[in-house]
């Protein structure tokens, strides 16, 4: 077992319940993202290798009730908050 590995978010992860790339237990722990060099607390989704974030736009709902999301590229970082102030950071390398 990967002692580094446990201590990092997933490279890829969604809120969204029906997304595969839904971990409750990731979620759970509580993950922070840094997106061009700033916290964001609205993220839907994102993927650290890709370089991209989904957010919320507005309160737009589409046809099937889903809230309406944009994607926003850039450099993405990910961390559990559940590590204290200093905790292992997930970026691309």
């Amino acid at each position: 077992m990967s002692d580094e590995k446990a201590q990092t978010p997933p490279d890829r992860l969604s809120v969204n319940h029906r997304s595969p790339h839904f971990a409750q237990d990731a979620l759970e722990r509580g993950i922070g993202i840094r997106f061009k060099d700033r916290v964001r607390t609205d993220v839907e989704e994102y993927c650290i290798s890709e370089g991209w974030i989904r957010v919320q736009a507005g309160k737009t709902m589409d046809r099937k009730g889903q809230p309406l999301t944009l994607k926003l590229n850039g450099p993405v970082e990910a961390w559990f908050e559940d590590l204290g102030d200093e905790p292992p950071v997930a970026k691309k390398d």
